[in-house]
């Protein structure tokens, strides 16, 4: 186990392979481990990094710093601990948020992200994330299929104050002016039937910049990369080979993925 002390308090990382920094940032239900697989695979030429944000897995449980303008700063400060200057992001659900918002404060640090879950309108949150325990949102998303205890044993450590705050504060900013904001490439990840956050319609990812894609996994709930993670694994792959700066739309002309973008 890696950890790094900010303000005074610990921070349990992990990390895997050598090359470009990449982070993985986890959701609302879970930690760091569930992106093991998608780590992994990365590794082969990126030094993939993923991170326990405050009051999540093994990092420090301290109220003051639940919200999400403080899971923001805990990475700028990461990255200024461990020397890190430009990353490549990957979040999920309150990682995708923290990602987007990371993005919009410090854009000369971040390449490109792949968000995946992103709650991108009002709304499309289900009032059941701010009704239920932790372990509860770990039963009711993660279902019994193999490939999903890494992220269920890791549900018991949140503490429910961190998960709650991010949820409050979610209510005060709006992710889609974010989006508008952003020059930086950006893919979006979504699946079809996740029930804790309602994919945008298509309406709406119609009307996001130039630089945004978004790509559905039809038989996907809350959790694409363990879904399917070879295919979630093929295509952040995918994007990552993009050369810096290019939009991520060019990825529907490969043959792999016309079918689920037409």
């Amino acid at each position: 186990m890696s950890v790094v002390t900010l303000d005074g308090e610990i921070i349990h990382y992990e990390v895997l392979g050598r090359g470009r920094p990449l982070f993985f940032l986890h959701g609302w239900v879970g930690s760091w481990r569930y992106w093991v697989p998608a780590m992994q695979a990365a590794s082969m030429g990126y030094r993939a990094y993923a991170l326990d944000l405050w009051g999540f897995g093994d990092s420090a449980r301290r109220p003051g710093q639940y919200s999400l303008e403080n899971q923001v700063n805990l990475l700028d400060k990461f990255m200024e601990e461990l020397g890190i200057a430009r990353i490549a992001l990957v979040g999920h659900g309150l990682g995708s948020v923290v990602a987007l918002a990371f993005a919009a404060r410090f854009p000369k640090l971040v390449d490109r992200i792949l968000v995946t879950s992103l709650p991108l309108e009002p709304g499309s949150l289900s009032p059941r994330l701010r009704s239920s325990t932790p372990v509860e949102l770990a039963d009711w998303l993660l279902g019994r299929q193999p490939g999903m205890d890494a992220a269920r044993m890791e549900a018991p450590k949140v503490d429910p104050q961190a998960l709650q705050t991010s949820l409050e504060n979610l209510q005060s900013i709006n992710p889609l002016d974010i989006c508008q904001s952003l020059a930086t490439a950006c893919l979006l990840v979504y699946g079809q039937v996740d029930p804790a956050v309602q994919p945008p319609s298509p309406e709406l990812l119609a009307g996001l910049p130039e630089q945004f894609h978004s790509i559905f996994f039809d038989q996907a709930g809350h959790f694409p990369m363990l879904d399917d993670p070879a295919k979630f694994n093929r295509l952040l792959s995918d994007f990552l080979a993009l050369p810096s700066g290019e939009s991520p739309r060019q990825l529907q002309l490969k043959e792999e993925w016309k079918r689920r973008v037409r």
